[in-house]
């Protein structure tokens, strides 16, 4: 009875930690849990759990994406850029394609060309960062010329939720159905677990391989988008650090960076572990300096958590 009890307590840790962390806050500080501050959380983790639901897939297929930040801001620049000519449609499609165009790049890179992933998105992660310099001159886009409607969307409510929180709601259903009810879902898994072992049982090792780094970089395109909308422009300076944030965030969730093991809805659990302890940081007035001391250690214990579930 203590090997199941423990297995079930070890794959609840996530949670736990997220309940631990939100008691204690709320016991140091009471404007923790006050309706402004908890909104504030929402919307703050609606565009990073979009991004770590696409990280989650690349990171449980065997890989991971150093690119996401610099994409987010290609995708919010290019959608600032078409929206006044071509409307709110053209703009999303156009920023989430950007995006999957550089997944598209990592995927081929990787998988194709068998060249390391570190090295692959690290690469594309300066690459990207100067093409968005490059195509906005290092300055903001479309921050007086942006639909109304797409402002109402990264300001405005419905039913009291902001709506930039009702997109990875509807998402996270989406992507755990794909991930955990279809075939291509069970691929991955086969992928990030062993490759050769699905080579030989009949899995399109490359293409699946190729398939994740394309989702990883559709969704950070799409979150790229959600950024635009709440900020009200392209910055071409948006999402620094966003892919060491949904690395952690996908690890703390209780993935593998072997590979083979995590789910999106453990994912973005550990976004709101990595939000909610930036927030709790903000609301008890340590220092901005501490705060990346901090946030990087949760980084370190992140990856020696991983390291200690492999053994």
């Amino acid at each position: 009875m203590q090997r199941p009890l423990r297995a079930r307590l070890a794959g609840q840790a996530p949670l736990l930690t997220l309940i631990l962390l939100c008691a204690v806050t709320a016991l140091l500080t009471d404007r923790f849990l006050s309706p402004f501050n908890l909104t504030n959380i929402l919307v703050q983790s609606s565009i990073m759990a979009v991004i770590a639901m696409g990280m989650t897939f690349v990171i449980v297929g065997g890989g991971f994406d150093l690119s996401v930040g610099s994409t987010v801001a290609l995708s919010g620049c290019i959608a600032a850029m078409l929206m006044p000519v071509g409307g709110v449609a053209l703009g999303v499609l156009g920023g989430v394609a950007a995006g999957a165009l550089v997944g598209l790049a990592n995927g081929f890179i990787i998988a194709m060309l068998g060249v390391n992933p570190f090295i692959t998105t690290l690469g594309t992660m300066v690459l990207v960062r100067g093409v968005v310099f490059i195509i906005t001159g290092g300055a903001p886009i479309g921050d007086e010329g942006l639909p109304p409607a797409f402002i109402a969307f990264g300001s405005q409510r419905l039913f009291g939720v902001h709506y930039l929180v009702w997109v990875p709601v509807g998402l996270l259903a989406t992507v755990t159905y794909i991930m955990h009810s279809t075939p291509y879902g069970r691929r991955v898994y086969a992928t990030g677990g062993g490759r050769e072992a699905a080579y030989l049982s009949g899995v399109p090792v490359r293409r699946v391989i190729a398939s994740t780094y394309i989702w990883c970089g559709a969704l950070a395109g799409l979150a790229g988008v959600m950024l635009a909308a709440r900020l009200q422009s392209g910055q071409p300076t948006a999402g620094e650090f966003y892919e060491l944030t949904a690395i952690a965030a996908v690890v703390l969730g209780g993935a593998s960076l072997h590979g083979g093991e995590g789910t999106p809805a453990k994912s973005v659990i550990g976004v709101f572990i990595m939000v909610v302890l930036g927030n709790a940081l903000n609301l008890l007035n340590v220092d901005s300096y501490w705060q990346r001391v901090a946030v990087g250690a949760v980084i370190i214990a992140a990856a020696a958590a991983d390291r200690l579930r492999s053994r």
